[in-house]
């Protein structure tokens, strides 16, 4: 007979469990790529590229490039409802907010 992944849980330490289900929360706060973020925003392709002014195949196109400019991320995750935070974090610094990286410069260039 089968064992379920409730009854091989039930088995372990709590500690154990602890653990497992804490990693589980940070892989599940994760997110791998546009699309995964769309879909966690309950947003189809059809209105992101509504919100961005494109058409839907350009939607399709972005949510499947591995190298954006930061300005397409913001306002692809902007268009998605959420804002974006870049977070950086050097040696002996600790965790910081980088600002004012991805947003279009409309100053008049001299």
């Amino acid at each position: 007979m089968a064992v379920t992944h409730d009854e091989i849980m039930a088995r372990l330490p709590q500690e154990r469990q602890d653990r497992i289900k804490a990693r589980a929360a940070e892989l599940y706060a994760e997110v791998e790529g546009l699309k995964a973020l769309r879909l966690l925003a309950r947003r189809s392709q059809e209105q992101i590229a509504q919100s961005l002014g494109i058409k839907q195949p350009s939607v399709l196109k972005i949510e499947r490039q591995t190298d954006l400019y930061l300005s397409t991320l913001r306002r692809f995750v902007e268009a998605a409802g959420g804002t974006l935070e870049l977070r950086v974090e050097l040696p002996g610094t600790g965790p910081f907010t980088l600002t004012g990286l991805g947003d279009i410069d409309t100053r008049d260039a001299a």
